[in-house]
C-alpha cells in the first residue's frame, strides 16, 4: 500500500498554485448522503471561474454523464469507471463522446454481463442491480448499500470474486461494485481525455492535476497523481485501499471537496 494521507493543510502552497486541473469523484466526494450540496456545486463553479479545468471522474452511467457534461459547471466527465468521456461543446452545441471500446464490443459485453448479473444476484442474497443500470452503456453495477440494506464486507468481496472469475474487472465504490470487460479504468480514460481535449500530457498532469476521491475504485488515481486527496470519509476504506491519497480533508463528502477547492483558490 502506498500514500501518506497527511492533513490537507500540509499540501505546499506552491503545489496548490501549480494546479490547473481539478479531477473529482462524485459519490460521497462531491455528494453527501446521496445529495449534491450547494457548497460543492458552488466550489466547482469557483474553480472554473479561476481558470481551472474541472472534470468529474465517476462510476455513474452514461445517461447521467450526458446531463453532467451539459448542465454542470464542468469541462467534461469520465463515466462508468473509464468506459468513456463526454465533453459538451457549448459553442457548437455538440456533445463529444469518446469510448474505450467499439459499439460492437460494448454490445457483446452487455450480453455477457446480463448472464453474469443473474449469477451474482442468485449467489449473493441481498444484492441488487443498481437503480441507474438502465442508463449504462458498458458496465454492470451491483448495489450493495445505496438502495439496499448494506451488505457485510465478505458479501461485497464475493461480488468482486464472481466478476473476476468471469474474466471481468471489478471495482468497489462507496455504493456499488462495478464490473466490466475491457482493459481500462478511471485513470486510463482520464489521461486520454486530458491529452485529446486539453493537450495535457500524462507527465504534466501528474504534477498539475489534483484528484479527490473517497473509495477503493479511486486507488489508481490516488497512486498516479502526486497531489491526490481523499475526503475524510475515505478513512472508512483505509484497509481496502491498494493506494492511499497523499492528503486528506478534515470534512467528509461535499464539504471536504469544498474544503479542497478553498485551499486551491486561497493559494492563487
Amino acid at each position: 500500500m502506498t500514500g501518506g494521507m497527511r492533513p490537507l493543510e500540509l499540501m505546499p502552497a506552491e503545489a496548490r498554485r501549480r494546479v490547473e486541473v481539478a479531477l473529482c469523484d462524485i459519490d460521497d466526494t462531491l455528494t453527501t448522503n446521496g445529495r449534491l450540496l450547494a457548497a460543492s456545486y458552488a466550489a466547482m463553479e469557483r474553480l472554473r471561474q479561476a481558470g481551472l479545468i474541472v472534470l468529474p471522474i465517476t462510476g455513474r452511467p452514461a445517461g447521467w454523464c450526458d446531463h453532467i457534461a451539459r448542465m454542470w459547471p464542468v469541462d467534461g466527465v469520465v463515466g462508468e469507471n473509464g468506459a468513456f468521456y463526454f465533453r459538451y461543446d457549448q459553442a457548437a452545441r455538440r456533445m463529444i463522446r469518446a469510448y474505450w471500446l467499439s459499439a460492437e464490443q460494448r454490445a457483446a459485453d452487455r450480453r455477457r454481463l446480463a448472464e453474469l448479473e443473474a449469477h451474482i444476484l442468485s449467489a449473493v442474497p441481498g444484492s441488487a442491480v443498481a437503480s441507474d443500470q438502465r442508463y449504462r452503456e458498458a458496465d454492470l453495477a451491483i448495489d450493495y448499500c445505496e438502495d439496499v440494506e448494506p451488505l457485510p464486507d465478505e458479501q461485497v468481496a464475493r461480488i468482486v470474486a464472481l466478476f473476476e472469475q468471469a474474466g471481468a474487472q471489478a471495482k468497489v465504490s462507496s455504493i456499488h461494485v462495478n464490473g466490466w470487460f475491457g482493459d481500462y479504468d478511471k485513470l486510463s480514460m482520464t489521461r486520454r481525455l486530458l491529452q485529446e481535449q486539453f493537450e495535457i500530457a500524462p507527465e504534466r498532469a501528474r504534477d498539475t492535476a489534483v484528484f479527490v476521491g473517497d473509495s477503493p475504485n479511486d486507488a489508481p488515481m490516488f497512486a498516479y497523481f502526486a497531489n491526490s486527496v481523499g475526503v475524510a470519509n475515505v478513512r472508512a476504506f483505509e484497509d481496502r485501499l491498494t493506494a492511499r491519497p497523499a492528503y486528506v480533508t478534515d470534512a467528509a463528502g461535499g464539504e471536504g471537496f469544498a474544503e479542497l477547492a478553498a485551499a486551491l483558490l486561497d493559494a492563487r
